[in-house]
């Protein structure tokens, strides 16, 4: 099975995730980065799209910009975080997993175990 994390080396939960993926036999995995390398806005709307989560859902604000960005106003858009996400990756929560079985925002780190 392939495997994909956006991942975050500082984050625990994100290392925890990543942990379970590589002790799982027969996943074929790749790590990305993402405050190095972005996913574009095309690729976290259709992250979102099929993990049954909102932008609004998938957005940081705990140690991002959210709210100095007016994102986490009720007024704030899909498009608006959408857009400001493939800007500034640090409002992207962490860590996506996108399987053969689906997307999950591993938080906590076992949701992962719903897709692998």
């Amino acid at each position: 099975m392939k495997a994909t994390i956006w991942h975050n080396p500082k984050c625990g939960t994100s290392r925890k995730t990543l942990a379970i993926l590589e002790e799982t036999a027969d996943i074929d995995l790749t790590v990305v980065e993402y405050l190095k390398e972005p996913p574009s806005r095309a690729k976290l709307e259709q992250l979102y799209r099929d993990a049954g989560i909102t932008p609004q859902e998938g957005l940081r604000v705990r140690g991002s910009p959210a709210e100095d960005l007016g994102l986490t106003d009720d007024g704030a858009t899909a498009a608006q975080i959408l857009d400001a996400m493939a800007t500034e990756p640090s409002l992207i929560e962490r860590p996506l997993v996108e399987t053969d079985k689906g997307v999950r925002l591993c938080r906590p780190q076992d949701r992962v175990q719903e897709i692998i």
